[in-house]
């Protein structure tokens, strides 16, 4: 599990890639201290597992899954990804736990940039649109933000990013086509699913609705 506060942005030192599967050499550099084979790192908000360290160079394998559903399959040499280590019982949650599991692989369709503040817009397919929530949060390449607007009929939604997020993490490259792991909350994602499935439910709607409306 993660909190969704990007520690850092590295670069990708090398990409091998073998049938349906990639791996990643990253170099963690301080990042690797106590890190074991099989521990968890988010890169760009995906839940990767270590599977080699060598000094301050980190392996990652990446299976079909992971490659057809998120951005990890585009990342080559030189390319940077935002990382971000599995937290610990008793560490301070500064963002929200968030797991790794990619949802779907958005593209930015619109960038609002002013001195302070750079506005970034999502097209999203409304399977996973209607779990995003105004005001609620999203994780984007595992950094979890506020949803700041949302329209259901354009199919798209925003997040307002701070200067640090922009100088710290891959948001503040991001520009229109490039596309980004997107993480819906898990429990908004439980709740909506649980609503509809009530509300497809005839014996359920005849049972309780009238006394919601009494």
């Amino acid at each position: 599990m993660f909190t969704g506060i990007v520690q850092a942005y590295r670069e990708v030192a090398a990409v091998v890639e073998e049938t349906d599967l990639h791996r990643l050499r990253i170099d963690m550099s301080e990042m690797t201290e106590g890190l074991e084979l099989g521990a968890s790192v988010a890169v760009n908000g995906t839940c990767l597992t270590v599977t080699r360290v060598e000094g301050a160079d980190v392996w990652f394998d990446v299976i079909k899954e992971t490659l057809d559903t998120t951005n990890i399959g585009a990342l080559k040499a030189g390319d940077f990804a935002n990382l971000e280590r599995s937290f610990r019982v008793g560490d301070e949650v500064g963002g929200h736990i968030v797991s790794g599991h990619i949802a779907a692989n958005v593209p930015v369709v619109q960038v609002e940039q002013s001195d302070n503040l750079r506005k970034l817009w999502f097209g999203v397919e409304p399977e996973w649109l209607r779990y995003v929530l105004h005001k609620g949060y999203v994780s984007l390449d595992g950094a979890s933000l506020t949803v700041s607007d949302l329209d259901h009929e354009g199919g798209r939604f925003a997040v307002s990013l701070i200067p640090e997020t922009i100088d710290r993490t891959s948001l503040g490259r991001v520009e229109v086509g490039s596309r980004v792991n997107l993480e819906v909350d898990s429990q908004t994602q439980g709740v909506v699913a649980t609503v509809e499935r009530l509300f497809q439910d005839k014996d359920w709607r005849e049972r309780v609705l009238p006394g919601l409306r009494s």
